[in-house]
């Protein structure tokens, strides 16, 4: 018969922590469900692909350590005050607050150790207060295109989360960052390419069939 263990002191408390936390894969993205889209990813999804931003950056001087621990951590508060999008007419300050209230909450369960990393890791990404924090924030608006693209792909309807993209002019720079972000325009633009060749050719079938159809009616008085 297996020994039975006792739990730790606090450890109740690190069980409650990663309960909450879970919580961020059941938060869907509210930008996606604003547009209805169909499935949208939840908060976590989206911060797992920012952390394998991080890990495959190519950039030598980049704490790619950092930068995962950042991606992970960013949108942790989310867990308990949803995804707060523009649409919802919350003013910044409004929402620091109500996550700054929240990550006290949540680390206030950890070991102290722990309680003061993750929350100045959270602090650091909201004041852009370092490289790594910089870098990850271009991975927060990357992940969003890329997903946006896909969800047009999927979705079969190019260009209708366009308004996606504009809202991230002007707010890349990192090297690598850029190329990803020109792959994806370049994807992008054939998709799209494609699909305006497919509904003209589809209208232009349309037009002959029609054509055909009255040639071959009888004309009435």
């Amino acid at each position: 018969m297996a020994a039975t263990v006792k739990p730790a002191a606090g450890m109740s408390q690190i069980l409650e922590f990663m309960k909450l936390i879970g919580q961020l894969k059941r938060v869907p993205r509210t930008g996606w469900v604003y547009r209805n889209v169909k499935n949208p990813e939840s908060v976590s999804d989206h911060m797992y692909r920012m952390a394998m931003m991080s890990l495959t950056i190519t950039d030598p001087t980049v704490d790619k350590d950092r930068c995962i621990k950042l991606a992970i951590v960013h949108d942790m508060a989310e867990c308990i005050v949803g995804d707060i999008a523009p649409a919802d007419n919350i003013s910044k300050a409004e929402k620091h607050r109500r996550e700054e209230a929240t990550m006290r909450h949540l680390t206030s369960l950890l070991p102290e150790g722990l309680r003061g990393e993750i929350y100045g890791l959270w602090e650091e990404y909201e004041c852009q207060s370092s490289t790594e924090a910089r870098l990850v924030k271009q991975f927060d608006l990357l992940e969003m295109i890329l997903q946006a693209h896909e969800y047009e792909e999927l979705e079969r309807t190019p260009g209708r989360l366009q308004d996606f993209f504009d809202s991230t002019q002007g707010r890349f720079h990192h090297p690598d960052v850029l190329q990803l972000v020109s792959c994806i325009n370049e994807q992008r633009g054939h998709h799209m390419a494609n699909a305006g060749g497919t509904k003209k050719s589809e209208k232009l079938q349309n037009c002959a069939t029609a054509s055909e159809e009255a040639a071959t009616s009888p004309h009435t008085s």
